[in-house]
């Protein structure tokens, strides 16, 4: 899953691609470089990001989802919102797939309306409000803390109807370096291997901060993480760095 920031105000690509033609220039990279999915995100969720609403989010993407969907027909389109009116619009513009960093959380509307459209939806584990979003909570067991909310959430999906459910332990939202550390290490048991598992810590602080590094200088410690995860059953890397990481996920299907 190749990122596609449409935002001004991204860490690490900011501003780089919310023109709606650099925006399909870099998603035409991203594909070239082998990413199967592109993820487009119309708002910044990093720490004190600008908060914009659903109307903000659709204005921003305006037609680039219809145009991506002619010009790049074997793409899979997945939208980063918390909003369900910014699906519903995602929906009718042609997006495969659902990128819900809040859970439901932060829209009382969003499984429903993620239920009726059909599509895949990834659930991602996060503190229960935006204004709390990034608050560093020191768990007892973060991975028991994970799956019991995915466990809860997941049954509350399926009881709307939602079908097909991604998991995503939320790496860089609210968790020590320690706590995300260990969920690397314990990937094997996050979601009790009843729904695949995306994993996204490309350019995360967890990793750059403790080396003294710069986003943009982590690679060589992102990929060795990517193997981790990949070992214990990730099925999708949510990345910046797209043909990277198609060679590091390229040696380990050699390797199995």
């Amino acid at each position: 899953m190749g990122i596609l920031n449409l935002t001004p105000d991204s860490f690490s690509d900011g501003g780089k691609f919310n023109s709606e033609k650099s925006a399909l220039k870099h998603a035409e990279k991203l594909l070239h470089d082998g990413a199967e999915i592109i993820d487009i995100g119309p708002q910044s969720t990093r720490p004190n990001a600008e908060f914009l609403t659903s109307k903000e989010e659709i204005e921003r993407i305006g037609s680039i989802i219809s145009r991506m969907k002619k010009e790049f027909p074997q793409a899979l389109i997945s939208l980063d919102t918390f909003y369900a009116e910014t699906v519903k619009f995602g929906f009718n513009e042609g997006i495969d797939m659902i990128n819900d960093i809040s859970g439901g959380q932060y829209d009382r509307e969003m499984f429903d309306t993620a239920a009726a459209t059909g599509l895949p939806y990834i659930l991602m584990h996060v503190n229960p409000s935006y204004e709390t979003m990034h608050d560093k909570i020191k768990f007892e067991d973060i991975t028991l803390e994970v799956n019991r909310y995915f466990s809860k959430k997941t049954n509350e999906l399926l009881e709307k109807g939602v079908k097909d459910i991604i998991l995503d332990p939320g790496f860089g939202f609210g968790k020590t370096v320690e706590d995300q550390m260990k969920m690397i290490g314990e990937t094997e048991y996050l979601g009790f291997k009843r729904f695949p598992l995306l994993i996204g810590v490309s350019r995360k602080s967890f990793i750059y901060k403790p080396l003294g590094k710069s986003p943009l200088d982590i690679n060589e410690e992102t990929q060795k993480l990517h193997l981790k995860v990949l070992e214990q059953g990730a099925r999708i890397l949510r990345v910046h760095d797209v043909a990277e990481t198609a060679i590091t996920i390229r040696d380990f299907l050699r390797k199995k």
